[in-house]
């Protein structure tokens, strides 16, 4: 019976130093190693690896960033950004030209107004001060008569500048400043809108008078003067109402970007609401 006691004792005695041993060994692992053999879910390696490929997964190159946007701004497909960028430059250019072809469309418009040829601003201060200032003002209006006259040969070549707008030119616009599209608009017609509207706009100086009545102002100021002045009215009108074109669709793009209200179709609202999210 003792010696069953003394055998008893003795296993107690080595599992709990076998138990001590192993807990001597976990603590030293742990120090060492950082793992707890208690918990090997809950490591340091295991939380420093996680840790890594969290980083590692939401870290994107630049590059790769710049093209996501590029390729799907707000989730739309790139025909939809394309379909929206060349609908808002037709309502641009379809308003634009529409409100300059109207009487007064360049003359009571401070912003596009065709004024006296810088050069000839020195023929406009002359007659006013010998009393010819009503044939001054009339010698404007006209220049601003031939613009409204001339100024609807602009839809067909805008028309087709905007048909043939490519899905990567879109993109580009839509992440662009306030005139982007006005930008791409003018490097795509400007020859070809000079021109188109050169013999118009000659026309239109006939058509409305203004060649007679220049004639006739230039002729005065240089009786008075003794001077020889000329100029070449044509091709100053045209630079004057393509820029004029150009000041309004530029105008009607910054208005579509930063006002939603003038958002007026679905296309517009989704293309620029993209937008608006990606500035």
């Amino acid at each position: 019976m003792r010696k069953s006691i003394f055998i008893a004792a003795g296993l107690l005695l080595s599992i709990s130093t076998q138990a001590q041993l192993l807990d001597m060994i976990k603590s030293t692992v742990k120090d060492k190693t950082g793992i707890d053999l208690n918990n090997p879910q809950a490591t340091k390696g295991t939380t420093t690896a996680t840790t890594t490929n969290t980083k590692t997964s939401t870290t994107v190159p630049t590059s790769t960033s710049t093209q996501t946007s590029l390729l799907n701004v707000g989730n739309l497909t790139s025909n939809q950004i394309s379909s929206g960028l060349k609908e808002a430059l037709s309502l641009g250019v379809t308003d634009g030209v529409k409100k300059l072809a109207l009487t007064d469309g360049f003359l009571k418009n401070e912003a596009v107004k065709i004024l006296m040829p810088e050069k000839l601003r020195k023929v406009d201060t002359t007659l006013r001060s010998v009393g010819l200032g009503s044939l001054a003002d009339e010698g404007v209006k006209l220049l601003n008569r031939a613009a409204e006259d001339a100024v609807t040969e602009a839809a067909p070549i805008f028309t087709n500048a905007i048909t043939s707008m490519t899905i990567t030119d879109a993109k580009n616009i839509l992440l662009g400043n306030n005139n982007a599209a006005t930008s791409y608009l003018q490097s795509k017609t400007q020859s070809q809108l000079f021109t188109a509207f050169q013999p118009k706009v000659k026309a239109s100086l006939g058509k409305v008078g203004a060649d007679a009545v220049w004639k006739n102002l230039i002729s005065k100021y240089n009786t008075f003067t003794g001077q020889s002045v000329t100029t070449d009215l044509n091709e100053y009108v045209t630079t004057e109402t393509i820029n004029g074109v150009f000041k309004m669709v530029a105008d009607k793009e910054s208005g579509i970007r930063n006002t939603p209200a003038m958002r007026t179709t679905s296309v517009l609202q989704k293309v620029f609401g993209a937008q608006d999210a990606n500035r």
